[in-house]
């Protein structure tokens, strides 16, 4: 088959497909990439939290430092990725091999400037971000192996996206679930059979992320996709790098934001001991595994919101975005339904500590709660940003983890001590929520209007 033929099948398929069908078949392997990704997150916690309650809090360290790694990969690979959708939306290739090969090798090019800041700066950047003493040795050997996989795993993050703008969400979940799979495997080898400890848990995230790159950049080298990464097509016009940047800072927000967000929640928990910070820690990441299912679906929404919109078929935007927020809301419902009558075993899983539960318990049922929002506002989030409305989603995406949460962080601990830590999170969460829905919903009824006109032209 040739590359027109490809291109004006997938065109056929993201435009005419009924959307449940169409929606689901793109969300099953993302939702389940974004739970394997999750699930060895978890395991990573797992495993370091056989070591020390120490050794427990460096996965929370070492998270503000992934968040980093993740907010330059995300803005561009969710930058290039949304013009990359509308541009084979409109059926123009030659836009999504040189937005794709632009994103590829900035990715790359910004990865080796953070691992070599971040390596000649070790343990002054792992007190920034919220260690403390004692923690500092954990944290430093594991952050060390990952900042020097940065580049490849900030560049696995531009091809994921790309190729789930693209519509072929089922390739990019080969190359992370083999990456996760491939983590939980190597974890305990290099931890516990190596007897390397808590540098062993970063060796094998690096090693997996490595090969996970491979399999990526297989799929791109093998004419798998209609975009190819090309030295040459890497654009020489700044207007063009500004579109990605901009397109993709709602990632950006999100995800740094996210970053800044666990640095100072891992500062205001240290004042009451390593039991604080890891008991955070591991709620954070149970949670990150829940809201990945929401996260999961509303990825499977993005490449259909982006295709149709630049197609021009606005009712299918509005019914996708529905459809997504209703999908994500029984997914979660189930999930979290689980998660609550065992969340005490659950926590114990990872650290069997009793001070680490007395702390981590109530912030889990707290959180629980504001669970039930995230549809909304990862599907408000995800259809600005998958359409170029590049400022409302920037604005949505701070929300949650800056807006609301920093200023949280900084008053509330001071105001309630330990509770003021523990409710931080579902508190931003329901003030996202309150700020997302004035602008989604009517935004979806303009969606409306603006296929009855188009119909009306024609």
């Amino acid at each position: 088959m040739s590359a027109e033929d490809r291109t004006a099948q997938q065109f056929r398929k993201m435009t005419e497909t009924p959307i449940p069908k169409l929606i689901l078949s793109l969300a099953a392997p993302t939702i389940l990439s974004m739970l394997i990704t999750s699930i060895y997150n978890l395991a990573d916690t797992f495993f370091v939290g056989q070591i020390s309650t120490s050794a427990s809090g460096a996965v929370g360290v070492v998270s503000s430092l992934m968040a980093i790694i993740q907010a330059l990969g995300f803005m561009l690979g969710h930058g290039a990725g949304s013009i990359i959708s509308r541009s084979l939306g409109s059926q123009n290739t030659k836009a999504a091999t040189r937005f794709a090969s632009t994103s590829f090798f900035t990715a790359l090019t910004f990865g080796l400037i953070l691992a070599a800041v971040g390596l000649t700066t070790l343990p002054h950047f792992m007190m920034l971000l919220g260690s403390t003493e004692t923690i500092l040795p954990h944290a430093c050997a594991y952050a060390r192996p990952i900042l020097i996989a940065a580049p490849l795993m900030m560049s696995s993050l531009v091809m994921n996206n790309i190729l789930r703008y693209e519509g072929k969400a089922s390739f990019a979940m080969i190359g992370l679930v083999t990456g996760g799979v491939l983590n939980m495997v190597l974890d305990p080898v290099f931890i516990f059979g190596f007897g390397l400890g808590t540098a062993g848990a970063g060796i094998a995230t690096a090693l997996s992320q490595s090969i996970s790159f491979c399999i990526l950049l297989s799929m791109f080298l093998r004419g798998k996709t209609v975009s190819q990464f090309q030295f040459s097509a890497v654009t020489r016009s700044p207007a063009e790098f500004g579109t990605i940047l901009m397109t993709g800072l709602p990632s950006f927000g999100r995800q740094g934001l996210n970053s800044i967000g666990g640095m100072l929640l891992n500062i205001a928990a240290r004042s009451y001991g390593d039991a604080a910070v890891a008991g955070m820690s591991i709620v954070s990441r149970i949670f990150m595994f829940i809201i990945s299912v929401a996260i999961g679906t509303g990825q499977g929404f993005q490449p259909v919101a982006g295709f149709n919109y630049g197609a021009r078929k606005y009712r299918r935007v509005e019914k996708a975005c529905v459809f997504t927020m209703c999908a994500s809301f029984c997914f979660l419902s189930v999930i979290v339904a689980a998660c609550w009558f065992n969340a005490e075993a659950l926590i114990k899983l990872f650290r069997d500590d009793p001070e680490v539960t007395a702390i981590a318990l109530p912030a889990f049922r707290y959180q629980c709660f504001a669970c039930f929002l995230q549809p909304v506002i990862v599907a408000g989030n995800m259809l600005f940003q998958s359409i170029g409305k590049s400022g409302r989603a920037t604005f949505l995406a701070c929300c949650r983890q800056g807006v609301f949460f920093i200023p949280l962080i900084l008053t509330l601990p001071r105001m309630f001590g330990l509770l003021g830590i523990e409710i931080c999170q579902p508190i931003a969460d329901v003030l996202t929520f309150v700020v997302t829905v004035p602008f989604l919903f009517p935004f979806l009824h303009q969606l409306v209007k603006m296929e009855e006109a188009e119909t009306a032209k024609a």
